[in-house]
């Protein structure tokens, strides 16, 4: 049985969904029995690379890939191309180990360059294009010599930042990379110059750019100097086992994606774009979604840095790695709930989805709905745990509290607050922030209650016009039966806790910034504590609610295992630069209190 690998595909031609289902047929047969004669699995004459193949799709189209021996032969896959287009581009093609880090590397020859049957040619990397003209417009009239300004140039930005050719070099990039990134003098010329190399160059040329070291880009892409020193001789290639190892690299990961069974194969193949977010990932990425840690794991990030798509993965490979295990993914409201379905499905549509609390697989719901399905699975303990959370008052929780209690509450037992205080916005967050969390259930608790990160300062007196209203709330609330979302989840933690009941082994939460402490505390119940039982994504500058939680007040320890991402993918550089400086000269924290700086997004 043959492996595949899906290589770099952006020289090959754009093809419709016809030609891509032969080219998944033809992969699948390849990857059943790569001996079959009707395959055409055939070497070029004249290429640079003896690796290359072409193999016949149908009577016009060829697929081009590299045939890498091993105990079982693995064929990196490049596209198809029409017979003749396909073994032009063989000739040129060649697979190589990056000299310096080990990474696997598509390298193309240059035409001039394309070997003679007595001489092989060595390829040179892809050409790179040299710094664009941005503006594409007339130049005007230059002013006569009287009144022409004094003009001074710009310092290449990768000079003004201390670094040299050694220091580029030294990564592996290759010379004529480091030439133009030497010379680029703005961010749009550096991220055109980017976008033309190798990818995983393209990456460590945009972090060094925005400012990070040497020591941070190998790091984040697992760059370890190689013990290989000097490029093989020319005409000489890599042994197959060094390239083996070398597309298994984390970066070259970001061009090369091993296919692990022929529904994945179908699907990457027939998308067309080869649906690259659920491909590949970033080293750093990958780093966080298949890493084990021994408690619960932040992940940070702006908007497009790649949050949810490190979940998504985290889930599949927790699945991959247990087929037992009972893995929950939610967020905090349905909506969003749903996308992760949908996207999780895309990602992998064998993944065992599980449709009740503790059942093995994947159980995808918003953070209140499963909160719903612990009262109702526990509904005969609710009664015991009732006092504790909201004090004396009926059992009955079937409904929720309507949209305007606060109000009604703070017309009806306000008539003592100030004004500042006679607000439902003041009483929700007061709620759902300090007396839910804390268990508070009575006046002489409330007056005693530590209330941090408030900001409105209550002394005894305000606080008794305050419980007046919550005493209200409360009470419309248990004649009606109902209760409000953070009540649910308050009462949905202690019946854990009551009866010890851990319905999963992995909790993994997306949106984290916008969750109310009694989720968190229900969120810590659903999972005993040990190892990669919480993996949280968040990003403070996304908070929709305006809530300031900090986890370690409420059971949720990370010291020491925080990470955030700070490549965006999702939008151009002239649009984080503004989106940056909208944010710019206000404070946010994140969910363990600590500043959250913008200022090395890239």
């Amino acid at each position: 049985m043959a492996h595949i690998v899906l290589g770099p595909q952006q020289h090959a031609p754009d093809v419709d969904s016809a030609v891509r289902a032969k080219a998944y047929n033809f992969l699948a047969k390849l990857q059943k029995d790569d001996t079959v004669p009707g395959l055409h699995i055939e070497p070029i004459k004249r290429a640079v690379d003896s690796r290359v193949r072409t193999g016949r799709v149908d009577h016009f189209w060829r697929a081009v890939m590299f045939r890498v021996v091993g105990d079982e032969p693995v064929y990196v896959y490049l596209g198809v191309w029409p017979h003749d287009d396909a073994i032009t581009f063989a000739q040129r093609a060649r697979l190589a180990v990056n000299p310096v880090n080990g990474i696997a590397e598509l390298l193309i020859a240059d035409a001039s360059a394309q070997a003679s049957d007595s001489e092989p040619a060595r390829p040179e990397p892809v050409e790179l294009p040299a710094a664009p003209n941005l503006t594409q417009q007339s130049a005007p009239e230059p002013p006569s010599q009287a009144e022409a300004p004094v003009s001074v140039p710009s310092e290449p930005i990768l000079t003004s930042l201390g670094l040299t050719e050694q220091d580029l070099a030294g990564l592996g990039l290759n010379d004529e990379l480091v030439e133009l990134a030497l010379e680029a003098t703005g961010e749009d010329e550096i991220a055109a110059i980017a976008d033309a190399a190798v990818t995983w160059q393209g990456v460590a040329l945009l972090d060094l750019a925005s400012g990070r070291t040497v020591a941070d880009v190998k790091a984040t892409l697992d760059i370890e100097q190689s013990s290989k020193s000097e490029p093989a001789p020319e005409g000489v290639q890599t042994s197959d086992d060094e390239l083996r190892q070398a597309l298994s690299h984390p970066a070259a990961r970001l061009q090369f994606a091993f296919i692990e069974d022929n529904e994945e194969l179908r699907r990457a193949i027939e998308d067309g774009d080869f649906a690259a977010w659920r491909v590949f990932l970033h080293p750093e990425q990958r780093r966080y979604a298949e890493g084990s840690w021994g408690g619960p794991f932040r992940l940070s990030g702006g908007a497009g840095t790649g949050k949810t798509v490190v979940l998504l993965h985290r889930a599949r490979h927790l699945a991959h790695l247990n087929p037992s295990a009972r893995i929950m993914l939610t967020t905090f409201n349905k909506t969003l709930a749903d996308g992760l379905l949908r996207d999780l499905k895309t990602l992998d549509p064998a993944l065992p989805i599980a449709e009740t609390l503790g059942a093995p697989g994947i159980y995808v719901r918003g953070v209140d709905a499963a909160a719903r399905a612990v009262i109702q699975a526990n509904s005969g303990a609710v009664a015991r745990v009732l006092p504790k959370v909201l004090g004396s008052r009926t059992a009955e929780v079937g409904a929720i509290t309507h949209r305007h209690a606060w109000r009604d509450a703070v017309a009806s037992a306000g008539t003592d607050l100030s004004v500042d205080l006679a607000n439902p916005t003041f009483f929700q967050a007061e709620y759902s922030s300090v007396i839910l969390p804390q268990r508070v259930t009575t006046l002489e608790e409330y007056v005693k209650v530590r209330r941090p990160g408030r900001g409105v300062p209550l002394d005894r007196t305000r606080r008794r016009a305050v419980w007046a209203v919550v005493e209200s709330y409360r009470l419309s609330a248990g004649i009606a039966g109902s209760v409000d979302f953070p009540e649910s989840a308050a009462l949905a933690a202690e019946l854990l806790d009551l009866t010890g009941d851990r319905p999963f082994d992995h909790v993994l939460v997306d949106e984290g910034q916008d969750l109310a402490p009694t989720q968190w505390q229900f969120l810590r119940a659903m999972v005993a504590e040990g190892a990669d039982d919480l993996f949280i994504a968040e990003d403070s500058h996304q908070r929709i609610y305006g809530r300031k939680v900090v986890l370690g007040r409420l059971g949720i320890r990370i010291v020491g295992r925080s990470q955030r991402l700070r490549l965006n993918y999702r939008t151009t550089a002239q649009n984080l630069r503004y989106a940056v400086s909208v944010l710019a000269g206000t404070e946010y924290v994140d969910l363990e209190e600590e500043a959250e700086d913008t200022s090395d997004y890239r």
